[in-house]
């Protein structure tokens, strides 16, 4: 097994995998068991998924905090028990779908800022220990609350009715399914999801993304390191960047809470944005309290993100990388 590797790949997941076959099979790609992903993605669908190797794996639940960008179609006139079309049609439009262009722009456009959706039965939500998908496959249909989620924008990008391809700016836990089926409803005309295809999580782009054919290759060669696809744990976060005075390494390395005269200061707020990864490098001062999670330093080395007590003004650790 190797236990050297640190750091998250952009993985392109293709259609057919789940979220935790890429997880398995980079796993034996790279001979490694500490792997973790950072938020499921449908079988259907594509695109982004960055997968946390190492010590990296303690960052999957800030990647996932991170917002989310998606291409979706948006087929008009049919709604399945999936919300997508893999699913059976339970109901169908029966004329012609005859709508504006404002008419459709102001319903999907309704759906931008605070959005209490209500999460499909067609989800690995649990409910009282069960998830929800195996409770619809059984044909049992439960309650589910509502889930307050936030929409940063939808662009119309191509209407060709009743196909309608939108890219949407989102919150975690935004179900874009869910999205088609209530747009198709506020239209009047049912909806459900056609294909999906994620083309950003925080930092990570489509563009820069790799396919495990692609990662196997790389690995085969013994390219991983020179190839540029493994970005480094502390290149991931784009939180200001706090250095900790040399006298008080031991403190930071038994993860102790630390004061805001323990950091050195600077004079200016420099911004460094590291042109592969976007992770923005700044180094601030120590009392700024606009902030909330920092990556910290000592020596020139990343050891933690500690987060600021806003009501103490106390640096608290949030996650330590010692290895």
């Amino acid at each position: 097994m190797n236990n050297n590797i640190n750091g998250v790949i952009n993985v392109y997941k293709e259609k057919g995998f789940t979220s935790h076959d890429v997880v398995a099979k980079l796993r034996g790609i790279l001979k490694t068991k500490k792997i973790g992903h950072t938020g499921t993605l449908d079988p259907e669908a594509e695109g982004v998924l960055p997968i946390c190797i190492g010590n990296a794996t303690k960052l999957c639940d800030l990647i996932m905090e991170k917002r989310k960008t998606y291409e979706a179609e948006l087929v008009l006139g049919l709604k399945t028990d999936t919300q997508d079309m893999t699913g059976e049609i339970i109901e169908k439009y029966s004329d012609t779908i005859e709508l504006s262009d404002t008419e459709i722009s102001n319903a999907i456009k309704s759906f931008e800022g605070d959005y209490a959706q209500i999460p499909p039965m067609y989800s690995a939500l649990k409910v009282n220990g069960r998830k929800l998908y195996d409770l619809a496959r059984e044909g049992i249909v439960v309650d589910r609350k509502p889930r307050n989620i936030y929409i940063y924008g939808i662009d119309i990008l191509e209407i060709k009715l009743p196909v309608i391809r939108i890219r949407v700016n989102c919150s975690k836990g935004t179900y874009i399914r869910t999205l088609c089926n209530d747009i198709g409803e506020r239209l009047g005309v049912y909806g459900c999801m056609g294909y999906l295809l994620r083309t950003q999580t925080g930092i990570f782009k489509l563009d820069d993304s790799v396919k495990l054919s692609e990662i196997e290759q790389i690995v085969t060669d013994d390219r991983l390191e020179e190839s540029g696809i493994l970005v480094k744990t502390e290149d991931i976060l784009d939180y200001p960047k706090l250095i900790v005075k040399d006298r008080f390494k031991k403190l930071l390395l038994n993860g102790n809470v630390l004061t805001s005269e323990m950091f050195m200061e600077r004079n200016k707020v420099a911004d460094n944005t590291d042109g592969n990864t976007g992770a923005i490098n700044y180094e601030t001062r120590a009392y700024d309290n606009n902030q909330i999670l920092y990556r910290v330093y000592c020596e020139g080395r990343f050891y933690a993100v500690y987060k600021i007590d806003k009501e103490s003004g106390l640096y608290k650790p949030e996650k330590m990388f010692m290895a």
